[in-house]
């Protein structure tokens, strides 16, 4: 059923409920009426009739049924006051004549009539299944005894006779009900489908189950804030990955007590695509949509995902990049070099040849001595020649630290110490690319429990006022396809350790030395 018509309805019961009371108050109205006027105006016939001095003369003595002036007298009462009934009765109360021919001779008091105590009374009585007006005087005499009783009374109007008196005033009254009912219900159903953007109750219903098996189905998380920083949905994966309570709907940021980076991550004025914030030990990256409705603001609505296996992976993919780029140009280099030995051996500079070829192999065999003697790790060892390569290419001196030791390690320890060792020396290369004479110094010692990695440089080093900050960026604004990014890559160095029981710090000595720990 439409809306328009389930609103009819609802007025339709209400107006007959409506209704259904006036008709109700109306006959009980008019029975308090009738009672008032009509026990007023039978009152006043039985006492007029009451103070008539030729009754008081004929009471005492009379008989039922004998003489005519008694009963003439008691008509004309009935037939000038419109009443239905009038009764004149002895002291005792039997009845000596009356407009009831068969009440004469039994008796009219009623156990509540006050009429023998010398005063009138009203009441009502049921006669023969009618319900009964009366009013009782007694009839005095000149000394003030009581020689008669008066009973005058009207029959209570019928139910369907009050009907029939209120109908015209009810009928008017339903059908101006139903007009503004039906009115009211179609401009009442138009302005809430207009809210509603057209759509029925039981498809507003539907459509909230969609919601809910959306929300609670994907794998994503969901948040939405009002403008007022006050969480207003959150499904089960959002919950989890922002570590918020159960009860968080309808809280705000605030009250949550949540960390500076989700808060400017749900709240941010820009439309974000693809961000990437570091929450806790995890990457996640957002995705914010401004929700507005008539220029009004609404707040806005975040999904984001966990991509920190995904952003590790691209790390390590990094490197691994780094390090084919530095075999092929090393590949260009070494026949640029065969190329140089052709030429002076063609022209018989056999000497050159010589030292040419002795400087190439030093040069050459001293770091990939260095390295292979205190890195056994492969990986490792050929993440370190590659970031040495790449060092020596752009004019810095990459040295490994004489007493630097490591021995093989599970492939998940390797990955997770070439993203730490990857980052450190990146960040090195970056911080002495304007310096003479630049320098780095990779240091890795492995003890039984935990593997330590100090990377230092002859840089500017780091402000004191952000050294605490270095590693908490919260994200970067590269693309999320291109791993790595300063500030972003020391997070993530802090976040592997972290995740091994560890942890980096920086300090400044001679530049900038930082100190990774993992365990192992």
């Amino acid at each position: 059923m439409s809306l328009a018509g389930q609103y009819l309805i609802l007025q339709l019961l209400i107006i007959g409920v409506v209704v259904t009371g006036f008709v109700v108050v109306s006959i009980t109205q008019a029975t308090n009426t009738f009672e008032k006027e009509e026990g007023r105006r039978s009152l006043s016939a039985a006492e007029s009739l009451a103070a008539n001095p030729l009754l008081r003369v004929l009471l005492p003595g009379a008989e039922p049924e004998m003489g005519s002036a008694l009963p003439a007298m008691a008509e004309a009462v009935r037939s000038t006051s419109g009443l239905q009934f009038v009764t004149i009765a002895d002291p005792s109360g039997e009845a000596i004549t009356s407009s009831f021919p068969d009440e004469v001779g039994t008796t009219i008091l009623q156990p509540e009539s006050q009429v023998t105590e010398g005063r009138g009374w009203t009441g009502d009585i049921w006669r023969q299944g009618k319900h009964v007006l009366i009013a009782q005087v007694p009839v005095l005499d000149d000394d003030g005894s009581m020689v008669g009783i008066v009973s005058t009374g009207q029959k209570y109007p019928s139910t369907q006779a009050v009907i029939r008196e209120i109908a015209p005033s009810a009928l008017f009254t339903l059908l101006i009900s139903l007009l503004l009912g039906a009115t009211g219900s179609v401009l009442l159903s138009r302005r809430v489908k207009r809210q509603t953007r057209g759509m029925e109750p039981r498809e507003i219903s539907e459509l909230f189950e969609h919601r809910e098996a959306l929300l609670h189905g994907v794998k994503e998380g969901i948040v939405s804030v009002s403008p007022e920083h006050r969480v207003m949905l959150a499904n089960d994966i959002a919950i989890e990955l922002l570590q918020l309570p159960n009860n968080c709907v309808g809280q705000t940021l605030d009250q949550l007590k949540v960390a500076p980076q989700v808060t400017r991550a749900l709240t941010t004025q820009q439309q974000q695509a693809d961000r990437q914030f570091l929450i806790g030990e995890r990457v996640l990256v957002f995705n914010r949509m401004p929700v507005m409705t008539s220029g009004r603001d609404l707040g806005s609505v975040t999904t984001f995902r966990d991509r920190t296996e995904l952003t590790l992976l691209e790390q390590e993919l990094g490197d691994s990049k780094a390090t084919s780029d530095m075999l092929r140009a090393q590949t260009h280099e070494f026949a640029n070099q065969l190329h140089a030995i052709s030429g002076l051996i063609q022209l018989g500079e056999y000497d050159e040849v010589v030292g040419f070829i002795d400087g190439v192999s030093f040069s050459r065999s001293k770091l990939f001595e260095d390295v292979a003697a205190r890195i056994t790790e492969p990986t490792i060892a050929a993440l370190v020649i590659a970031k040495a390569s790449v060092a020596t290419e752009r004019g810095i001196q990459l040295t490994v630290a004489e007493d630097s030791n490591l021995g093989r390690s599970d492939d998940q320890l390797a990955r997770d110490l070439t993203t730490v060792i990857g980052n450190l020396v990146d960040n090195a290369i970056d911080a002495v690319s304007a310096v003479s004479q630049p320098r780095i110094e990779l240091r890795i010692a492995e003890s039984d429990t935990q593997i330590t990695v100090v990377v230092g440089d002859n840089g500017s080093g780091v402000d004191d006022a952000a050294i605490d900050e270095i590693f908490t960026q919260g994200f970067s604004t590269k693309d999320t396809t291109v791993s790595g990014g300063r500030g972003f890559g020391l997070a993530l160095t802090r976040l592997v350790c972290r995740r091994r029981a560890g942890d980096v710090q920086a300090v400044n000595d001679h530049g900038a030395r930082f100190t990774a720990t993992l365990r192992k």
